[in-house]
């Protein structure tokens, strides 16, 4: 079986944040697949996704304080900065991220590790909502 669905991110400020139960409580397909995957874009060049500790908050304000020093604002170097100085950056650390994650699905939960959740990373100052679009592939 095969389900998909786009999902809007409820908005949230510049950082990386926890997005599992966001998704999970807007998919209750994935209840009814014993195995599979499930593959989850992000619609925007902005932002990104990726999976790390679900735990400590502070390991996702070291992430961004990380990307903001390896693709600091300030550099005079950027051109595409029409939408502000966070503008190149942002499409940056997007590329550095990726747009995509890829999750196995067990007895219709996310098979993620216990330390483990998906993470919206908003690059933009004032980002807005966001899409997504969640596949899940199984049986």
């Amino acid at each position: 079986m095969i389900f998909q669905k786009e999902i809007i991110l409820k908005p949230k400020p510049r950082g990386f944040h926890l997005i599992t139960q966001e998704i999970i409580s807007q998919f209750s397909e994935m209840t009814n697949i014993s195995r599979g995957i499930a593959h989850i874009l992000i619609k925007h060049s902005s932002a990104s996704l990726t999976i790390n500790e679900n735990a400590d908050p502070s390991v996702r304000n070291d992430m961004e304080t990380y990307f903001n020093k390896i693709v600091p604002e300030n550099a005079t170097y950027f051109e595409h900065t029409l939408e502000g100085l966070d503008d190149m950056t942002s499409h940056i650390k997007s590329s550095l991220l990726g747009s995509s994650i890829t999750i196995p699905i067990t007895n219709g939960k996310f098979n993620l590790g216990v330390w483990q959740g998906i993470y919206l990373c908003e690059h933009r100052n004032h980002g807005g909502s966001r899409k997504v679009v969640v596949t899940l592939i199984g049986e």
